[in-house]
């Protein structure tokens, strides 16, 4: 794995000025997404809860979350919690992650306009994580027995 920091332009997008956000405009998969509009609705060492909105470019053509897409969701939320509430989160050691395996479980549709995702490291061994994203509706029912998605990613620092 290459030992390459993270471009300072690339840094500044991942640690916006605004605590309430996960990133700023500037991320290819990010702005996709408009993950510049997510709102941190918790964070903590291990956890990360954002509200999110579903746009018009991840949909499919009957207005739910386009099922390819729920991939993009999982992965960049896995990214964020990996490092949410760590020393680093902030920091010029904050390195590159690489995803190792991913697993997703589509119980019900996400149709928006607005839904909730929870991150949330299981098992840290070192320099890898699981890390588990569940998405909700927005009605604030945190109930384990009702994501609408349940994933599951490992991650790894790779410099």
């Amino acid at each position: 794995m290459s030992e390459q920091r993270i471009p300072e332009k690339l840094r500044r997008t991942l640690q916006p000025a605004d605590p309430s956000r996960i990133i700023g405009r500037g991320h290819p998969v990010g702005d996709i997404l408009e993950a510049h509009e997510w709102e941190v609705l918790e964070r903590q060492l291990g956890k990360l809860r954002v509200a999110a909105h579903l746009p018009d470019t991840v949909r499919n053509p009957r207005g739910q979350l386009f099922g390819g897409f729920t991939g993009a969701y999982v992965d960049f939320m896995s990214l964020f919690t990996y490092w949410a509430g760590h020393p680093d989160e902030h920091s010029r050691k904050r390195g590159w992650l690489s995803t190792l395996n991913m697993r997703i479980d589509y119980f019900r549709p996400v149709e928006g306009p607005r839904f909730e995702m929870e991150g949330r490291v299981v098992h840290r061994s070192g320099t890898t994580a699981m890390i588990e994203t569940r998405m909700f509706e927005p009605n604030g029912a945190w109930d384990d027995a009702s994501p609408l998605v349940y994933g599951y990613a490992t991650m790894k620092a790779a410099g």
